[in-house]
């Protein structure tokens, strides 16, 4: 693809249910001595306009996907209405969750990245073991929790699991979804990241940009204002002619890329047609961890224009102003395992689940016997 066809016009108190009231097994009981030297573990309501000032100091200050703007959308904008948002606080840490049919999971949704719970800078691992048993004593007789979409990775894991044990509570693990990223090497520019594509890629890139070169044109926004609400459009009537069927919660992303806009971290691209204004592709992409991480959430393209190959064109471009002027080390395709992410990055982080039971519990004992069923007939196949 020749240089031109790659430069980009940059424009600038809700009641709680009964449900989530202390069991008999995690009161405790008045005049006990550990009541008044630390707080118990509770849960608490989120409020859907956004987390409460006393979440503030839990946020990760440099990972998008569990800061504020993150939270603050999703609270808003991507919660089944009979959901409700809910908090476990423990110690010096929070567990964000949902609770849906008297039932608790992580507040997460088909958009998350990464979950984890939300914790001071710093916390040590004596500190997260506290959280997990703070947290196991609230789901002390009380059916499974479940939790998603987490990096095995993650320092806080282990203590917080050795917490829950304490507890008594039980942690079966599950894969999840799958996450496909790669770290640049150092020093590695555009050309190199493209020398080390697949053939197939790089031919499909060189002769369909050709073609885009002379046809389409290539915005990138960054900032709010006006540009950016026709990019949205633009990016919705794509969405609306690609393959991808209908989205659960449709005004979110829009929510989001105008929350990242006003942050400085987000990347809009589209690639338009010339002759008719015809918007072919478009794709988002939120920079994080000071700006050296790039994740791309959603992309489409239309189905009628597959030939001309507008969203392989699209995401060469945006890779490009990615590594050559925003100076990203880490491209994240996002979560699920499309067969098109391996052609632009090499790795894939295996994201697991857990299921979180109480044998004490009629419901815990049975999601443990099923578990442990499960590993038994795996063992003979």
């Amino acid at each position: 693809m020749t240089a031109s066809i790659l430069r980009s016009r940059t424009v600038s108190a809700q009641r709680l249910p009964a449900w989530t009231r202390p069991s008999s097994a995690q009161r405790v009981p008045k005049g006990s001595r550990s009541r008044v030297t630390a707080d118990p573990p509770r849960l608490v309501p989120l409020p859907r306009e956004g987390l409460p000032p006393w979440a503030e100091s839990l946020l990760d200050q440099h990972g998008f996907w569990s800061g504020r703007i993150w939270y603050d959308t999703v609270l808003a904008h991507a919660l089944p209405p009979a959901a409700e948002p809910l908090a476990a606080r423990c110690g010096a840490a929070a567990v964000p969750l949902l609770g849906e049919g008297g039932r608790l999971r992580s507040l997460t949704t088909p958009y998350t990245q990464d979950w984890r719970p939300l914790a001071a800078p710093g916390l040590d691992a004596a500190g997260w073991r506290a959280a997990g048993q703070g947290f196991g004593a609230l789901l002390r007789r009380r059916p499974p929790a479940l939790l998603e979409a987490i990096d095995p990775a993650g320092a806080w894991l282990a203590p917080f699991l050795a917490g829950l044990r304490a507890a008594g509570i039980r942690a079966t693990r599950f894969d999840h979804t799958g996450v496909w990223r790669e770290t640049l090497a150092d020093g590695q520019d555009w050309e190199g990241y493209l020398a080390s594509r697949p053939s197939a890629l790089r031919h499909t890139i060189a002769r369909k940009g050709r073609r885009a070169e002379r046809e389409t044109r290539f915005d990138l926004i960054a900032a709010p204002g006006a540009a950016l609400e026709a990019g949205i459009a633009a990016f919705h009537a794509a969405r609306a002619g690609s393959w991808k069927p209908g989205e659960p919660f449709p005004d979110f992303d829009a929510a989001l890329m105008r929350a990242a806009a006003a942050a400085g971290a987000l990347r809009l691209g589209v690639l338009t047609r010339i002759a008719d204004g015809t918007p072919l592709a478009a794709q988002y992409w939120i920079l994080d961890q000071g700006g050296t991480r790039a994740t791309v959430p959603k992309l489409f393209h239309l189905e009628t224009e597959r030939a001309a190959s507008p969203g392989t064109v699209l995401t060469a471009m945006m890779l490009r102003h990615l590594i050559a002027e925003d100076r990203v080390r880490v491209i994240d395709f996002g979560r699920g395992d499309d067969a098109y992410k391996a052609h632009w990055v090499s790795g894939r982080v295996q994201l697991i689940g857990l299921v979180l039971a109480d044998p004490r519990h009629p419901a815990g004992l049975a999601a443990l016997a099923r578990q442990a069923a499960g590993r038994l007939l795996r063992r003979f196949r």
